[in-house]
């Protein structure tokens, strides 16, 4: 019997040190690595300047054209990602900040992403090489995450929970420097097709007051960063599109863009411009704006 007890004893310390090892190494891998997404690359350079950011969900990766601000002098990039929630948004402005970043203005879209107060499990995944040697992100999931002890304290528990978006693969590619399509293009994930027979529909949706939102603002306020908020297009045949006009009565400031692009040639799906779209959203803006 005190034989077998060693012997799982042995075991159980040459998994511990196993993880210990690993949890290391991913995490160093992570802490080195800029080309992979836009959350590891705010973390990880810092003191940059721009004269104009943008940020958001899909609907601000996919919407504004960093290259029309280009070409008109003034340093941009686009921020947005992909199936992100205000959450994530808020906690990636703070990290530039924290970072030294010069922001002077800040274009942020804010419409289908206003309805809940949610998070992306994909898109905070992101963020959770960095939850045991960045600060600002373990004090921001303290009270965001029901396993915020296991993901911090147990040695490789967060790479096994989201294992998908920063497991063995993402590793590997981040530690041969293979770059990802996110940084391209300043930010802008553009959408080529043009929808067929598209058609959405809002009426389950409803404008809320959100925590991050007001997070956004008041970091904006504190850094002199001037916040340009808007919607932005849907599709002539969208159900429910009233529920842009709730937004206002919420948050007066939010911009309306939702029908400053309409013919259905201009998007890829009803929720999404296409290039052509696109460009014709970010030049109206700088219009109005720059």
């Amino acid at each position: 019997m005190k034989q077998f007890l060693i012997f799982i004893g042995k075991i159980l310390i040459a998994l511990l040190a196993s993880a210990l090892i690993l949890d290391f190494g991913y995490t160093y891998i992570y802490s080195s690595s800029i080309g992979r997404n836009k959350v590891e690359n705010v973390i990880n350079t810092n003191n940059k300047k721009f004269d104009v950011i943008m940020m958001g969900s899909s609907r601000a990766n996919n919407h504004f054209v960093s290259q029309l601000f280009i070409d008109k002098g003034y340093k941009a990039f686009n921020y947005g990602i992909s199936g992100s929630k205000l959450q994530e948004t808020a906690l990636l402005l703070q990290l530039m900040i924290n970072n030294d970043y010069e922001i002077k203005n800040l274009i942020l879209e804010v419409d289908l992403n206003i309805n809940s107060d949610s998070f992306s499990f994909g898109n905070q995944a992101k963020f959770m090489p960095f939850i045991t040697t960045n600060s600002l992100v373990s004090n921001y999931y303290h009270n965001k995450l029901s396993d915020y002890n296991y993901v911090k304290y147990i040695p490789f528990y967060r790479y096994i929970k989201y294992e998908p978006q920063i497991g063995f693969r993402e590793m590997f590619f981040s530690l041969i420097k293979r770059p990802s399509n996110s940084l391209h293009n300043y930010g802008l994930f553009p959408l080529m097709n043009e929808g067929k027979n598209m058609s959405h529909d809002l009426t389950d949706k409803t404008p809320k007051r959100n925590l991050s939102y007001e997070l956004i603002k008041k970091t904006c306020k504190e850094n002199n960063i001037k916040l340009i908020v808007v919607t932005t297009p849907v599709c002539e045949n969208t159900k429910g599109i009233d529920y842009f006009r709730k937004i206002n009565t919420i948050y007066p400031e939010i911009l309306n863009y939702e029908n400053s692009v309409v013919e259905d040639k201009y998007f890829s799906s009803c929720g999404h411009l296409n290039y052509e779209g696109a460009k014709l959203l970010t030049s109206k803006i700088i219009n109005d704006f720059f």
